[in-house]
This record gives C-alpha cells, structure tokens and sequence, in this order.
C-alpha cells in the first residue's frame, strides 16, 4: 500500500477559510421561482407579496415586544416584563413560519431591518421610553393593522387556491395575534388595584 504525503502547505490551504468570497445575488428580491407545489405562478405572486407586507409587519411587531419588554416600568413591571418577552418568542415563531411559506412559495422573504423599515405599516417608536399605558396602545394598534391585512390576505389566498398560506394565515397569524390581543388590552382596564369602588 502506498501512503501519499503531502506537504505542510497544502494542509494549511485547505483548512483556511474561505472568507470575503463575493457573487451576484441567485434570485432577486421581488422575482419568484416556480416551485413544483401545483400552485399558478399568480397565486403565488400574489401570496409573496402579501406574505411580505405580513413578515415586515410581524417583525417590526416582534421588535416592539423587545423594546418594551426592556423599558416597561412601573407596578405591574414584573409581569409585563415577563409577558412581552413571552410574546416576543411567539411572534419571533411566527416571523419564522412566515418566511419559510415566502420561499417555498418560490419567492425571497424581506430580512434586514432597513428593508422591513421600508416596508412595514406598524408606525416607528421612539427611541426612549414610553409610559406603560402607551407602550400597550402601541402593541394593540400593531397587532390590530397585522389582523386587519391579515383577514384580507387569508380571503386572497383562499379565492386564488392557495390553501397553505391561507392555513398559515388563519391558524397560526390571526389566533395567535387575537390572543396576544385579549392578554395585552386587560392590562389597560380602568380597575382599581387594591380597593373596590
């Protein structure tokens, strides 16, 4: 049996990184691949672009949760605290689901915070902290504009055959935002803490 030796060099080449490598992109933003998933081209066209205006929206949600999940104050902190990052996690789960229905759709799902900037409906917070009672109003008008395109987008989806977005849609984007609603808008009620009147 005759043993191959190589030299030192030849190792070291091959266990570097290939680093700062650079290419076009392999498909565009905004152009689909067809897919063999029995769908016409304009449904899923029509699904992508939805699908993004969703995903921006629902991460630009997502974030929100973050942001006041660090900033709420106040009385009630601990358990706000612990509820925005809970939903948080959820929406991070949504975000995700959403994403991957955008590429096996064939299309390219919006990724990067200034292209969801860009796109998103949810409109921008400032930069320093909010009262806990307007942190929520803002939660509440996220999710409500996400459940508004929502509805539309699952009907959309169900007229032009494509019953997997649609199913995404309604099982998984609206319950969970009504029911990130209903635990979120509570907190608003004008009730007294400790004192019945």
């Amino acid at each position: 049996m005759t043993k191959t030796t190589i030299d030192a060099e030849t190792i070291m080449k091959r266990a570097t990184p290939l680093a700062h490598q650079q290419a076009p992109e392999i498909q565009p933003f905004g152009h689909l691949v067809r897919m063999p998933i029995a769908l016409s081209e304009n449904a899923c066209k029509e699904s992508v672009g939805n699908l993004n205006q969703l995903l921006a929206d629902t991460i630009t949600l997502r974030d929100l949760y973050k942001k006041h999940h660090w900033q709420v104050a106040g009385p009630t902190f601990y358990q706000l605290h612990l509820l925005f990052d809970k939903h948080y996690d959820e929406q991070n789960e949504l975000v995700d689901a959403i994403a991957e229905r955008i590429q096996l759709l064939g299309g390219v799902s919006v990724a990067m915070a200034p292209d969801v900037a860009d796109m998103t409906l949810v409109p921008r917070p400032p930069k320093g902290r909010e009262e806990t009672p307007v942190q929520i109003s803002r939660l509440l008008h996220a999710h409500e504009i996400i459940l508004k395109e929502a509805r539309t987008m699952a009907r959309l989806a169900a007229d032009g055959g494509d019953d997997g977005t649609n199913d995404l849609i309604v099982s998984d984007v609206i319950r969970r935002n009504e029911l990130q609603v209903w635990f979120v808008a509570e907190h608003v009620v004008d009730t007294p803490l400790t004192r019945a009147v």
